[in-house]
C-alpha cells in the first residue's frame, strides 16, 4: 500500500486482485458477490489481499443489514447513507 498525503490531493493506492486473478476462497467470495450483486465493488476488492477478513467483513455486513433488529430494511440503509455521506465515503 502506498500512502498519500490526502491533504496534497493525493489518496492512498490499495493493490487489488481482479476477478481473472482470484482463486479459493477470494474467488468464492467474488463469486458470491456477483451472484448478490451483478458485479463485484471495488469496496469487496479493498479486502482482496486478506480473505478471511473480507468474509469475516460480509458476515458483519449481513448480521447489520439483514439480522435481528427493530429497524426496518430500509431504515438500516439509511443509516448507511447518512453515515457514509458524513464520512464522505461513496459507499
Amino acid at each position: 500500500m502506498k500512502l498519500g498525503n490526502r491533504q496534497n490531493g493525493q489518496m492512498p493506492n490499495l493493490r487489488l486482485i481482479e476477478e481473472g486473478e482470484a482463486t479459493g476462497a477470494l474467488k468464492a467470495q467474488y463469486d458470491a458477490a456477483v451472484e448478490r450483486a451483478g458485479k463485484v465493488f471495488n469496496i469487496v476488492k479493498a479486502m482482496s489481499l486478506n480473505p478471511e477478513t473480507l468474509s469475516a467483513s460480509m458476515d458483519l455486513y449481513r448480521a447489520v443489514m439483514f439480522g435481528p433488529s427493530e429497524l426496518s430494511r430500509a431504515e438500516r440503509e439509511l443509516v448507511a447513507v447518512v453515515v457514509s455521506r458524513a464520512n464522505d465515503c461513496y459507499y
